[in-house]
């Protein structure tokens, strides 16, 4: 089934590069408490990626095999490093879903005491 990266969970998805349908490393209802809890998708993604590098370093470690090694503990940095960043960003004001403006419909007269229409 393809993602769809126009719903939350897809955009989510998207931010912590898990876009191979056959392999996801989270499932939907994982990720839609993420949304839950953290309200925005780039604090949702930054969320799941820090649960990522917990799990990574847990289990990873340090493999070595066949003259090929593993890092467990540099792969949770990163990830986490790219958590920071999004965060960095929401901070900062870029890309955040839950700030912005309003047009609302305006009446001047409706400000002064008084003024009945």
């Amino acid at each position: 089934m393809a993602i769809d990266y126009s719903t939350d969970v897809g955009q989510v998805r998207l931010l912590i590069a898990d876009t191979d349908p056959a392999s996801q490393l989270l499932n939907d209802p994982q990720i839609e408490a993420f949304l839950a809890m953290e309200g925005s998708v780039k604090r949702a993604a930054a969320q799941a990626l820090d649960v990522i590098a917990s799990s990574e370093a847990l289990v990873s470690k340090v493999i070595s095999m066949n003259g090929l090694s593993i890092d467990g503990t540099k792969v949770a940095g990163e990830l986490r490093s790219r958590a920071s960043e999004l965060r960095r960003q929401l901070d900062d004001g870029d890309g955040d879903d839950s700030v912005g403006f309003a047009i609302v419909d305006f009446d001047r007269h409706t400000g002064y005491l008084g003024y009945v229409p």
